[in-house]
């Protein structure tokens, strides 16, 4: 079997490859992502956003730079090149102009072409009326339905409430991209939708976000995402980080956003405004919503941020604080420099956050209310750039992160970035560059390089020092770690592309010695990956990757393990129909050496899960167009383990070796 699967691989690798340029290579900068952060809901929304972004392209004739920098994996130099030569030499004709363009090599034409498009010359905007509305507005409704065919134990021992089924309605609609609005509502596996306990949908979310109207730059009425400098005070956007890109790890995206995900968390709820006043923008914000918490006598120790409401215990967290929220953000941006100030203050009500001491998170915030304060900066020319913001939270604690970016030429890139992020900032909506998930405890240097050395190739390296100089969960002393990365991508047309990753992490954890004892010591976890994407037709796509992964401690503890994966995409141009298959090998020792792959699933939906033991996946993801603006998707996947008789822990488990999962949605455009 093993023979087989990997002749049958590299039958794909060697077909020859042929067409034209590859859709799907934004979706690798995805995963870049998903193997660097464990923000899966994060990454799930970032997802979502781009794949509308895909459905609703830009027209290159027309978009501007604020809007360009919503795609993470362009640089700045790429959207100044870009927005230059349209004002410079006149409109696009053809998307295939921006290869004339130094910025931008088959890679980076790979990645933007799914967002942009070229138009016609832009008439004059529409009047804002009910009559405009319904004639000329966008309108998406999609359906979707999830179940796994065989029965998890909460549901046999009747611990979930609910049905074991997902679904979940997302309602949006856009008029000339100034108004925006829309409504979602779902309900996870396990949740109760037609039961005595509850009817309805668990989650709920609507939004009304206006852009562009006289002074007003935007306007957001129900649920929001704010994001300000370097995401020290807040932020609900994705972080791109380590890995992607190692030359860009800042946040560029300043304000307000519509939230339109069933992400239950990572948002907030009321009303927000921007007002622009020629360089000077000024920002407000209120939030006021309901948190999962355990509360006993007003107080909780943390909240509950998973979204799940399936047994009586999640149902007594459910909505149980309330949470308000109020902040503001002054700044001054112009094309060379940009200040900004913001502040954030939130209170818990009559309620307290008071974690159960332990001395790991003996500087967690504890308390009803708090507030942060932050000033952030950019400072820029042609091949220099400096960027930065520094945070106070009310018990004077200090975090700050600043950079500098050095692009001498166009194919030469590279960054060094500097944080310090005290033991005892506290900073409940902060989301910044680090090792850890929250912006505390951390200190570290960055060095990022990206450079074009011959045509065709593109190589990135990277690497990260840090120290940790307080305890953390798992970790009974101050410790520290490295991590470094290589990786060399070629790519001869825009048919073919491949790349090799080397990454090496070392950090520190509690290990067990004699009598019981734990003792903090180093581990090292080593991977290799290897891919190649080509067109083997005009309507058939192949991709085909190897992983290895090498886990070892310093008490001679070791483990590794193997995936290999290969997916087919199938596209025809005369029927409405596509189709993309997936099979992946994995041979893996513990939780230690999981590796992740990434799994292509219905629109809006991001999927990479993480493998390990001894098994295989297959997956078949179709879509077909029913009629003009009438699609139905649907997936089935199957995994099969060799090693074990029960797969998952809980009320999670399933009896057996095998798990099969269905998907559907049912998309309507009108």
């Amino acid at each position: 079997m093993k023979k087989q699967l990997v002749y049958l691989i590299l039958l794909f690798v060697v077909f020859p490859c042929t067409g034209q340029i590859r859709p799907d290579a934004w979706i690798e900068y995805m995963e870049e992502l998903a193997e660097e952060s464990e923000d899966t809901q994060a990454l799930e929304t970032l997802y979502a956003e781009l794949s509308n972004l895909t459905q609703n392209p830009f027209d290159l004739n027309q978009v501007a730079k604020e809007e360009l920098r919503r795609l993470p994996f362009l640089s700045d130099q790429q959207i100044e090149e870009l927005v230059s030569v349209r004002e410079k030499q006149g409109e696009f004709v053809s998307i295939y102009e921006l290869k004339n363009l130094p910025a931008f090599d088959f890679q980076a034409i790979s990645l933007i072409l799914p967002f942009v498009y070229v138009g016609e010359v832009a008439a004059e905007k529409l009047p804002v009326t009910a009559g405009n509305l319904l004639k000329k507005g966008k309108n998406e409704l999609i359906i979707r339905y999830e179940q796994g065919f065989q029965q998890k134990k909460g549901y046999r021992e009747r611990k979930y409430l609910g049905e074991p089924f997902y679904h979940s309605l997302q309602y949006a609609g856009a008029f000339d991209n100034r108004i925006l609005w829309g409504v979602v509502a779902e309900k996870d596996a396990g949740e109760p939708f037609r039961s005595k306990r509850h009817k309805g949908y668990d989650y709920y979310s609507g939004h009304l976000f206006l852009k562009d109207i006289k002074r007003i730059k935007s306007l957001a009425v129900g649920d929001y995402k704010v994001s300000f400098g370097q995401g020290l005070v807040v932020s609900n956007d994705f972080m791109p980080g380590r890995g992607a890109l190692p030359a860009e790890a800042e946040r560029r995206n300043n304000g307000f956003r519509r939230h339109y995900s069933t992400n239950e968390t990572d948002f907030f709820r009321g009303a927000a405004a921007t007002a622009a006043w020629d360089k000077v923008e000024v920002s407000l914000f209120y939030s006021f919503r309901r948190m999962d918490a355990g509360v006993d006598n007003h107080r909780f120790t943390s909240f509950k941020t998973d979204g799940l409401h399936r047994t009586e215990n999640d149902w007594e967290k459910r909505q149980a604080v309330l949470m308000q929220s109020a902040g503001g953000n002054i700044r001054y941006v112009s094309p060379d420099l940009s200040l900004g100030i913001t502040a954030l203050g939130y209170t818990f009500g009559s309620n307290a956050m008071q974690p159960e001491d332990k001395p790991y998170n003996h500087f967690y915030f504890r308390g009803k209310q708090n507030l942060n304060v932050s000033v952030d900066y950019m400072i820029k020319n042609r091949r220099i750039k400096l960027y930065g913001e520094t945070a106070l939270s009310k018990n004077g604690a200090l975090a700050t992160l600043n950079a500098l970016q050095l692009t001498p030429v166009s194919y030469i890139s590279f960054l060094l970035l500097h944080r310090y992020y005290d033991k005892r900032y506290q900073s409940f909506y902060g989301r910044a560059f680090g090792q850890n998930s929250t912006v505390q405890n951390e200190q570290g240097i960055y060095a990022g390089l990206q450079l074009v050395p011959f045509p065709r190739w593109k190589l990135s390296v990277y690497a990260d020092a840090f120290r940790f100089p307080w305890l953390k969960y798992g970790v009974d002393s101050p410790s520290s770690g490295k991590e470094y990365m290589l990786r060399a991508d070629y790519a001869p047309n825009g048919n073919l592309s491949a790349y090799i990753r080397y990454r090496y992490r070392q950090k520190e954890k509690n290990t067990a010695g004699d009598e019981k004892e734990y003792n903090v010591l180093p581990y090292r976890q080593q991977r290799l990956r290897v891919q190649a994407s080509c067109r083997l037709s005009p309507s058939v796509l192949s991709r085909t990757s190897a992983d290895g992964i090498l886990y070892s401690e310093e008490t001679g503890n070791t483990d590794k393990g193997i995936m290999i994966a290969q997916s087919i995409g199938w596209k025809p141009t005369k029927v409405p129909l596509q189709a993309d298959l997936y099979l992946a090998w994995f041979h893996t020792g513990d939780y230690n050496t999981r590796i992740s792959s990434y799994e292509r699933n219905l629109l809006y939906s991001f999927y990479m899960p993480s493998f390990y033991g001894r098994g295989i996946r297959l997956a078949a993801t179709f879509r077909l167009e029913i009629i003009k603006r009438l699609s139905l998707s649907f997936k089935i996947g199957h995994t099969r383990y060799s090693d074990r008789d029960v797969i998952g822990t809980g009320a999670e488990e399933i009896a057996g070796n095998t798990k099969t999962d269905f998907n559907a949605n049912l998309r309507w455009k009108f």
